[in-house]
């Protein structure tokens, strides 16, 4: 008899072993990863549910330090320097902490990242930045706790959160400019005729240096065999921007004949309407 025990046992036991009960989390664990110019950033969060409660003012108490979701730390990282009213955040990752208000937030970037929920010693040395943002009143309420990253320019973004009635944004800067110039530089050492062109692109589009940008492109047209029509018409725009219309009408009508070729439908429009434009 002992003996069909222990064999029982030794059958059975994988089966318990394996046999875990799966329940869907009451604050599910979501994670936000956006670019914002050329610095990625990261949010990893647990987001808790209104679910009938009042939440600002009950339970999460106003004046008081939140863990800014549910469970483990709320985190968030940064691949560059960000600056934050007028602050600068290094580059790296941190727990975000705030104290919500009726009129505005506190929000907190700490050092320390490896908490449940608040730290069982809050130190002052780890705040990385901390500052005040205002709140706004939704009209409609939010059930489920929400962290997003919104108003997206290639300078900057918003941290958003959003719960019950209340939401704050914060903004926050990103080095677009410094790394897309840095890159420019460095890539132009051994540039092909497509580097200047996307070196030229980006300083007209990002209102960046408009000299630089015509030596780019005037560079981009050298280099290349054929003379893409798309070229020439980024160095149009560029005379136009530089008060050249008559020198941006000529180039225009260089874009329009290479895109009639190739039978371009929209540049063929854009160049014409331009030329209409211009020649007011």
């Amino acid at each position: 008899m002992k003996k069909i025990l222990i064999a029982l046992a030794v059958i059975l036991t994988p089966f318990i072993t394996e046999a875990q009960i799966k329940t869907p989390q009451a604050s599910p664990k979501a994670t936000i990863k956006q670019t914002v110019g050329l610095t990625d950033v990261e949010v990893v969060y647990s987001r808790p549910g209104a679910r009938g409660r009042a939440v600002f003012g009950n339970l999460v108490p106003f004046g008081k330090l939140w863990r800014t979701g549910a469970n483990e730390n709320t985190i968030i990282s940064f691949s560059d320097d960000v600056v934050i009213d007028g602050k600068t955040l290094k580059k790296g990752k941190y727990s975000l902490y705030t104290v919500p208000r009726i009129e505005s937030w506190d929000v907190i970037f700490y050092l320390a990242t490896d908490n449940w929920g608040l730290p069982e010693n809050w130190n002052e040395a780890n705040i990385a930045l901390k500052t005040t943002v205002k709140e706004d009143a939704l009209p409609t309420p939010v059930e489920t706790f929400t962290i997003g990253i919104n108003g997206l320019d290639p300078n900057f973004a918003y941290l958003e959160m959003a719960w019950e009635n209340s939401h704050v944004a914060l903004k926050f800067e990103v080095p677009t400019a410094k790394t897309a110039t840095a890159s420019i530089q460095k890539t132009l050492s051994g540039a092909t005729w497509n580097d200047y062109f996307a070196a030229s692109q980006y300083l007209f589009q990002s209102n960046g240096n408009i000299e630089d940008a015509r030596a780019y492109v005037d560079k981009a047209l050298e280099m290349s065999t054929d003379k893409p029509f798309y070229v020439s018409r980024l160095k149009s725009l560029i005379q136009a921007k530089q008060g050249d219309k008559a020198g941006a009408i000529e180039t225009a009508k260089i874009s329009l004949a290479a895109a009639e070729a190739a039978n371009n439908q929209d540049y063929v429009k854009m160049n014409k309407d331009s030329i209409a434009e211009w020649s007011r």
